[in-house]
């Protein structure tokens, strides 16, 4: 499966999604995209057909309010229809604005209250450890939300516990709910606060497929890795791209019109 075209088509589905039920973090959604079409094409061992197997890899969206990328994402590689996706946001509908496990195959975690997905990755990460199983926990952050306390005492619990089988993937998009990140509470140099604090960091671009394969299969025996993923808010629509309003907005049917075209352009 071509992780190139997942991607395009997730974007596709997530304005159209975010569109239909007037909700908001397009945005968000898109500058994760393409982490995640290569996580589930390429490197992550979980399948409609091992959903209950404890050897089964693990993946937590901490940044919850991106969950359209995320359901798009799992339904593009076959863990329910795609025709499903048209009940995200719809009254009486489990396809919430932000990710929730309840009803949808594929979601381990609900999240939304950021600060939390990491500590429970690191949860996870351990008890595998301490099993003796060899499965691996993804966990993709926000950078906005790595201004919680809670995930660095996470990441202090892993290095102390050397969970080399924890991989955290930072979308760095530098964007938070209303300006950049840096005027709200600088977290730069961010590489040198995960290196201190014991994690394996390593700095790419998040939208490059290649790049985000061969660094997901770069772990360093006895440290938890950190991945920092240089992405682009809005990433795939041209008058999305940076700017912190569609962390909030969704497009009109003009501007869905523009986004679809813009996506195609992408296509290959």
């Amino acid at each position: 499966m071509n992780s190139v075209n997942v991607a395009n088509r997730v974007r596709k589905h997530s304005v159209d999604m975010v569109h239909r039920g007037k909700s908001s973090h397009i945005g968000s959604a898109l500058s994760m995209v393409d982490i995640l079409a290569v996580l589930y094409t390429n490197f992550l061992n979980v399948s409609p057909d091992n959903l209950d197997d404890p050897d089964r890899d693990y993946f937590i969206l901490s940044k919850g309010h991106g969950g359209a990328s995320l359901y798009a994402t799992l339904a593009e590689v076959g863990f329910f229809s795609v025709e499903e996706l048209s009940r995200h946001y719809q009254n009486g509908s489990p396809f919430s604005g932000h990710v929730s496990h309840k009803g949808i195959p594929g979601v381990e975690f609900s999240t939304g209250s950021l600060g939390h997905g990491l500590p429970v990755a690191t949860g996870l990460a351990l008890a595998s450890k301490i099993d003796g199983r060899s499965n691996k926990v993804v966990v993709l952050v926000g950078d906005g939300e790595l201004m919680e306390g809670a995930n660095w005492e996470a990441l202090l619990f892993a290095a102390h516990h050397q969970l080399d089988n924890l991989i955290v993937v930072v979308d760095r998009n530098r964007l938070q709910s209303f300006k950049d990140t840096e005027k709200t509470v600088a977290l730069d140099p961010l590489d040198k606060k995960f290196d201190a604090f014991g994690a394996d960091c390593l700095e790419i671009d998040g939208h490059d497929h290649e790049a985000l394969y061969r660094t997901f299969s770069s772990t360093v025996e006895g440290k938890p890795t950190v991945i920092i993923a240089n992405t682009i808010k809005g990433k795939g629509v041209s008058y999305m791209e940076n700017k912190v309003i569609w962390h909030y907005k969704f497009p009109d049917e003009e501007q869905l019109k523009i986004a679809h075209d813009d996506i195609s352009r992408g296509l290959k």
